[in-house]
């Protein structure tokens, strides 16, 4: 009965999950990265997902919400089925590398094995805005994500007060340095730090980036807390997404 327990607890079933990488393994298999809602980044090898017959070929899809079922104990699962949930439509252009963006934040941010449900239902949000190309800008897709993603991971930064406790007044001037928060300032020429204005804190706070101060210093802010966070390790989709800005 114990051994019977236990293989229970070693099998998910029906987990929705997103694909957020995958790469050949051996002659005929897969290594897959996924979001689930439940069980948070897991890695799994598909077994024979690479075969032309495959059940598994057709389903396992990026920017595409998946059901999958996985067993195993250590760090790589192995996969026992996948079920397409569809719904969304494929991206392409622009949203693609946009969605190719929110996958290597979280591949190289999120910890394995880390539930984090809100965290999801924001990408889910993101993704299936992502696909609705001719009606929605791109930037404000992404910097909620972003709120969300630091938010989960305990980097989230406080908008509605200043490092005195004291509420942002959206005709003040302020100041972002890393360890100290957002300081009220007067002489905007000194003291170093990221200068964002309280229009912009108060609009970020409602995830409003629809005007342009708002969304050039929103962006420069998530950069700035971004990049502490990964340090070294560089952002490939963000430099293919300033080379399509320049162009």
């Amino acid at each position: 009965m114990a051994a019977t327990s236990a293989r229970t607890k070693e099998r998910i079933e029906a987990s929705y999950c997103w694909l957020l990488h995958s790469y050949p393994y051996k002659e005929t298999s897969l290594i897959i990265e996924v979001f689930s809602r439940e069980h948070g980044r897991v890695a799994m090898v598909a077994r024979g997902a690479r075969r032309p017959a495959s059940a598994l070929r057709g389903c396992l899809m990026a920017f595409q919400p998946l059901a999958l079922s996985w067993f195993g104990t250590g760090e790589l699962k192995t996969l026992h089925a996948a079920e397409w949930q569809g719904g969304v439509p494929q991206l392409a252009g622009l949203p693609l590398i946009c969605g190719f963006y929110l996958n290597e934040l979280l591949l190289k941010l999120l910890p394995r094995e880390d539930a984090h449900a809100r965290l999801l239902a924001a990408y889910d949000a993101a993704i299936r805005t992502l696909a609705d190309q001719g009606r929605f800008e791109v930037e404000p897709i992404l910097r909620k994500f972003e709120l969300t993603l630091l938010r989960e991971l305990g980097y989230g930064i406080v908008l509605d007060c200043d490092a005195q406790g004291m509420p942002v007044q959206q005709d003040a001037t302020y100041r972002f340095l890393s360890g100290r928060g957002l300081l009220r300032v007067k002489d905007v020429g000194s003291d170093g730090g990221l200068v964002l204005s309280g229009r912009t804190l108060v609009a970020m706070l409602a995830e409003d980036f629809s005007e342009t101060q708002v969304a050039q210093q929103a962006k420069q802010l998530m950069r700035m807390l971004l990049g502490e966070l990964l340090g070294d390790m560089p952002l490939h989709t963000r430099h293919i997404l300033r080379d399509l800005h320049k162009l």
